[in-house]
């Protein structure tokens, strides 16, 4: 895997391309990323990148995080998160990355948790069609039956059901990196992320990268025209 960034979502808005063609974007906030620690497979067993980000006052730090921060010339971050990486190509411990690290036109993967919805029924949760709306019913929203009292005799494990909605690790893929502004710190996504403004989320190189994927796909053989099925 390659080096990734922590970033924050400040929302979204439209960029116009050199044709004029307007695209919806993500405007993440990625100026800050730090390493905090690097990690080798000599002394840990694995080969990764501790980056930290958002900075934070020292007197709202535990004293174990502070000292793990000033070992390794670090500031105090908010949230710290570690990525793997190739033996030989990490970054050094206390310098910094940000938007530069994904140029214009890359592929990207953001993680990040979903808005809550709070409790909710059967239709917005998981969209049931709902029950008849004819005068008389009493059922619209409800679900229905959920079980029986003879065979199973029981409400099967995993049923959908009312209940807590949202706030869910949610990963989306293959979402194109319109503008990189390494000097205003800002990552331009194509496309919407998981996550309320101002959340936490975390941008990697797309692990099904479909520009490679294309790449690296053998060209079509033409054929004999076949016949058409009956």
């Amino acid at each position: 895997m390659s080096l990734g960034l922590i970033g924050k979502k400040l929302g979204m808005t439209r960029v116009y391309l050199e044709d004029g063609t307007g695209v919806p974007v993500t405007v993440v906030a990625v100026s800050g990323n730090q390493v905090v620690e690097v990690k080798s497979k000599e002394k840990h067993g694995y080969s990764a990148v501790q980056l930290g980000f958002d900075e934070k006052k020292e007197s709202r730090v535990t004293k174990p995080m502070l000292n793990h921060f000033k070992k390794h010339g670090a500031t105090p971050k908010y949230i710290v998160r570690e990525f793997h990486v190739e033996e030989g190509k990490a970054p050094e411990a206390g310098s910094t990355v940000g938007a530069e690290l994904f140029a214009k036109g890359a592929f990207v993967d953001v993680i990040g948790t979903s808005k809550g919805k709070g409790f909710q029924g059967v239709v917005k949760r998981y969209g049931f069609r709902g029950q008849p709306q004819s005068h008389g019913s009493m059922m619209h929203r409800r679900p229905g039956s959920i079980g029986c009292r003879l065979t199973p005799g029981l409400v099967w494990k995993n049923k959908k059901m009312p209940g807590h909605m949202g706030v869910d690790h949610r990963t989306t893929q293959n979402l194109e990196v319109i503008q990189s502004r390494p000097e205003d710190g800002v990552l331009c996504i194509k496309g919407c992320i998981p996550g309320p403004k101002n959340s936490y989320v975390i941008v990697r190189a797309a692990v099904k990268n479909p520009a490679a994927r294309k790449a690296n796909q053998p060209p079509v053989k033409a054929g004999k025209a076949g016949k058409p099925g009956k």
